[in-house]
């Protein structure tokens, strides 16, 4: 592991944008070494000023979109269509890239099957493609939480397999799917996004308290590099 680097923007906006250029330049270098980057997209306010940034890039065509693969972190566990759903919320972004050739692997919607059926048919479809994550995005909740792994929570020390169920979210909604930690530390980049005073107290403790119970942000290390992207708020409590 090439360990860790902590880069603070002046203010969301300005984060966002540098944050796309720089997944931009790690999917080319992904392709250029690989053939296809493989990318992992996280949902909530950070996340989707992200892929807004992205999508509006005047470099984005820079990558070979039909060589990219699209996977999700986690996935709020509702019906298809839902608002409250990540593949929703960025659809601006997906919209743009599917017509590109992007593969798009969206975690299943709640059809009545129980979030563990919906968490295997992931799961299988990730063993399926075999990928080696090149760049996964991970928002900060205000607890440390990343994807749907809460601090606390039984989900955190799941291990048996790559994606789960999540239950009783103490965010909601309280049913989720989730890759796990296991899967998240297999990412070759881990980068993880922060803004805003409200994260502060969680960017500190994740600094500085790797036990993924405490903190499931720290825990989460990339094999080869681990950024955390801060905007100054963010940043404000770090020694």
């Amino acid at each position: 592991m090439s360990g860790e680097r902590v880069l603070v923007h002046r203010d969301p906006a300005l984060m966002a944008e540098a944050v796309a250029a720089r997944l931009i330049t790690a999917a080319v270098d992904a392709q250029a070494a690989r053939g296809t980057a493989h990318l992992v997209l996280t949902g909530g306010r950070n996340g989707n000023a992200l892929l807004a940034a992205l999508a509006a890039h005047p470099a984005r065509d820079a990558v070979d979109w039909a060589r990219v693969e699209l996977w999700w972190g986690d996935e709020r566990y509702l019906p298809a269509g839902d608002p409250e759903r990540n593949a929703v919320q960025a659809a601006a972004f997906l919209d743009a890239v599917r017509p590109l050739g992007a593969r798009i692997h969206e975690m299943p919607a709640d059809d009545g099957a129980p979030a563990e059926e919906a968490a295997a048919r992931y799961a299988a479809e990730l063993a399926a493609a075999d990928p080696v994550f090149d760049v996964l995005l991970l928002g900060v909740g205000p607890d440390a939480h990343v994807a749907s792994l809460f601090p606390g929570h039984p989900g955190i020390r799941e291990t048996g397999s790559t994606v789960i169920a999540v239950h009783d979210s103490p965010k909601p909604p309280p049913t989720r799917i989730s890759l796990s930690l296991p899967a998240l530390r297999a990412a070759r980049q881990v980068w993880l996004l922060a803004a805003g005073a409200d994260k502060a107290d969680a960017v500190a403790l994740a600094r500085t308290a790797p036990d993924p119970g405490t903190a499931p942000a720290g825990a989460v290390k990339g094999t080869e590099q681990t950024l955390w992207l801060l905007d100054e708020a963010a940043a404000g409590k770090l020694a």
